[in-house]
């Protein structure tokens, strides 16, 4: 700046003038400097480093050139070149002003560097398998607010010119309304270290959590919330604490394991149930699926009765064969020999305490598949199957009477029967 107001002087230019003119052309040639390397930076430098980027054949490099970390990285150097330019003027008020304007200035882009490399480095982990058992964006979020606070204390600082170190030691004093401030962010944090240190969630689980609305597959996990997006496509955001403090249900088990639960009844109307008669074992026995079964079941009754000289004409006094339990036999042999259900798991028909709505018969299997439309396919075939021919063998399936029901009542038409069927709640 001296030499500057020397030059000017020489052109006799009166001294008080030059020392202002100074001033002026010194912040000029400032201003000036940073433009033009901040010019040379994003519109030569940075364009030649982008084509680099670009063609080889690595990600990480193109996710942080997508989060700008390299455009406001290059933000820094105006601020480095006002702060070397500082001593070049000859008054100590206007150095440690401009110092502080471009410590200030540093500070702030160095925030938004360490902002956009947060959010490039979540990227990043997230494009390996490993970011959907420990996702890292909680985490990574903890580290952006407390480097936030040590920026803030540092240019609180800068400002008063006090010394960041006794300011940090002060925050011990106000670490209470910290504490109330940021509770939800702090329960979140410890639940989101729970949450992820126990593998009790993971981004893409389905999980059910009624209380919240909650019923889909997770898309999102940061500091405070878990982002679910149901099958309606509608998005739910819950605490993350609540997920620790609260019950809900990952079907990632069903997800992993490959097959899905079956587990339905059919009612079956209690007035259908009766001994199978003479027809209906010759008519049974050319069922596929009973043949050998109602063959070895004959010849095993017939020698329980002999052993026991039941008398036939009371069947009360021997074993016989019902009709509810040979379809309940036909039943899992039809499970059995479906190709879509899992063999190795348990297959079961039972039945279950008897209702209002008559005697229960569950169907327990496992189908071959969790994908949720294939699943309710092939479950639809099989009670679609089993409704239709409960008939075959005498039975009738309980369903409360319709309206069309009771018109058939109120014509008093002997011919017609009701047939009562409804599928059981899953």
């Amino acid at each position: 700046m001296n030499y500057i107001g020397d030059i000017l002087i020489s052109y006799n230019v009166n001294k008080d003038l030059a020392g202002y003119l100074s001033y002026v052309i010194l912040v000029t040639i400032i201003i000036l400097t940073c433009v033009i390397v901040n010019l040379i930076t994003k519109k030569v430098i940075l364009k030649l480093f982008t084509r680099v980027i670009l063609k080889n054949k690595y990600q990480w490099d193109d996710i942080l050139l997508k989060h700008k970390v390299f455009i406001k990285l290059s933000n820094i150097i105006p601020g480095i070149i006002v702060y070397l330019f500082a001593q070049a003027f000859n008054n100590v008020l206007v150095i440690v002003l401009v110092v502080r304007i471009a410590t200030i200035y540093l500070l702030i882009m160095t925030l938004f560097v360490v902002k956009s490399l947060l959010d490039a480095i979540n990227d990043i982990y997230r494009t390996y398998p490993i970011s959907k058992v420990r996702p890292i964006k909680g985490l990574l979020q903890v580290v952006e607010i407390i480097f936030y606070i040590i920026i803030g204390i540092v240019i609180i600082g800068t400002l008063m010119n006090q010394n960041p170190m006794l300011m940090l030691g002060g925050i011990g004093a106000v670490a209470a309304v910290f504490s109330f401030v940021f509770k939800d962010s702090i329960l979140g944090f410890i639940a989101g270290i729970q949450l992820t240190s126990n593998d009790m969630l993971r981004i893409g689980d389905w999980i059910e959590m009624t209380k919240y609305g909650a019923d889909g597959d997770v898309i999102d996990i940061t500091l405070n919330t878990v982002k679910v997006q149901n099958f309606d496509k509608t998005i739910v955001s819950l605490p993350a604490y609540a997920l620790v403090s609260d019950s809900f249900k990952n079907w990632r088990g069903m997800t992993e394991f490959g097959g899905r639960r079956m587990k339905r009844s059919i009612y079956i109307d209690v007035n259908s149930i009766n001994f199978c008669t003479p027809e209906m074992i010759e008519k049974f026995k050319k069922i596929n699926y009973l043949k050998d079964y109602i063959t070895e079941k004959e010849q095993e009754l017939s020698n329980y009765n002999k052993q026991k000289n039941a008398d036939n004409e009371l069947r009360i006094n021997g074993r016989y064969m019902t009709n509810v339990g040979t379809f309940r036999i036909y039943i899992q042999f039809y499970l059995k020999n479906n190709p879509r259900l899992l063999k190795e798991m348990p297959q079961m028909v039972r039945q279950l305490p008897p209702t209002e709505n008559g005697l229960p018969l569950e169907i327990y299997a496992f189908a071959d598949v969790t994908e949720w439309q294939i699943y309710e396919t092939i479950q639809a075939d099989i009670f679609d199957h089993i409704f239709s021919i409960a008939e075959e063998f005498g039975l009738r399936l309980f369903q409360n009477p319709t309206g069309y029901d009771m018109r058939q009542i109120s014509v008093g038409d002997p011919t017609k029967t009701m047939t009562m069927i409804v599928p059981s709640e899953d």
